[in-house]
């Protein structure tokens, strides 16, 4: 993802979201198997139990993505470098077109998948591209 919301009742992490909360919506119906209902907190625990989690390409909301995003690339692969996981999933076009080329030439472990954020019409785009990817990494879930 590019950056915290703004507004940042709408974060992914906070329990109780009431509008704006497709990406954890989305991913959660993949990795957990199930639409979330609201109760996010068994998702998140289930999300944690799963080895997946998400931090953004910037650390602090911004205006003007076309200045920002190329500007946190470097910091971003610092806190990957910190975290060490199996694998990156960018989730976004721009944050793929700013971070993937960055990320192969560190040799993090980012996948080549450009997903698009699951807002705007690309929700079922974003499930199509993800869901086959994600299945062929986990053994079945058997509930949350």
């Amino acid at each position: 993802m590019e950056a915290p919301p703004s507004a940042l009742d709408r974060y992914f992490y906070f329990e109780d979201v009431a509008t704006h909360d497709s990406l954890f919506r989305h991913v959660a119906e993949v990795v957990v198997g199930e639409r979330p209902t609201r109760d996010k907190t068994r998702y998140l625990v289930a999300l944690r139990e799963r080895g997946v989690f998400l931090i953004d390409l910037s650390v602090d909301p911004f205006n003007d993505r076309r200045e920002a995003i190329p500007r946190c690339v470097p910091n971003l692969v610092r806190r990957i470098r910190q975290l060490q996981p199996d694998q990156i999933v960018l989730i976004g076009a721009a944050v793929f077109d700013a971070a993937y080329d960055v990320l192969v030439e560190e040799r993090l472990p980012v996948v080549d998948l450009r997903l698009p954020y699951p807002g705007s019409g690309q929700q079922r785009r974003f499930l199509d591209l993800f869901r086959p990817f994600y299945e062929t990494l986990t053994l079945p879930w058997d509930g949350v």
